[in-house]
């Protein structure tokens, strides 16, 4: 399943669809022309999508993770500069496609004013004690659904 191309804003979700976290800006994450590397907007997207699995991502007796979701692709487009502030941007994040082991997250960027990046990644759901993709559990499958803007099939 290949990424969607970002999406129109007639087509993003209802808010109640997303999980928001309020980013906070580090001075480091400036270059040399004074705004946000671009990279660093990946980082974002990470502790964003990080604190969203939090609730879903379940530890076995020994304290571990056997099972995990692993990034296979990520699409960025980059809509302004973000130059550095004390206050933070928020990170909208919501499932626009799922099936039985993938799903695909979609990325806002912003604060009231101005969109500075659109992105989506594909997620795979993955074993760590195989090394090989798994199907999503019913807890999963759930939690995705909760940020889906569309019934999906998770069937297949």
């Amino acid at each position: 399943m290949a990424c969607s191309p970002i999406l129109k804003s007639e087509e993003r979700p209802n808010p109640v669809h997303q999980y928001t976290y309020a980013c906070p800006l580090r001075w480091s994450d400036a270059d040399a022309y004074g705004h946000v590397n671009n990279a660093q907007f990946l980082s974002y997207m990470e502790e964003a999508r990080t604190r969203m699995f939090q609730e879903v991502v379940a530890t076995n007796e020994e304290g571990r993770r056997p099972n995990a979701f692993v990034v296979s692709r990520t699409i960025i487009d980059y809509r302004a500069p973000l130059f550095y502030r004390p206050e933070p941007v928020d990170v909208h994040v919501w499932v626009t496609k799922a099936s039985a082991a993938t799903f695909e997250l979609a990325y806002a960027i912003r604060d009231a004013e101005q969109l500075y990046v659109e992105a989506t990644t594909k997620i795979v759901a993955y074993n760590l004690d195989t090394g090989a993709p798994r199907r999503l559990s019913e807890t999963e499958q759930a939690f995705v659904a909760r940020y889906t803007t569309d019934s999906v099939d998770l069937s297949g």
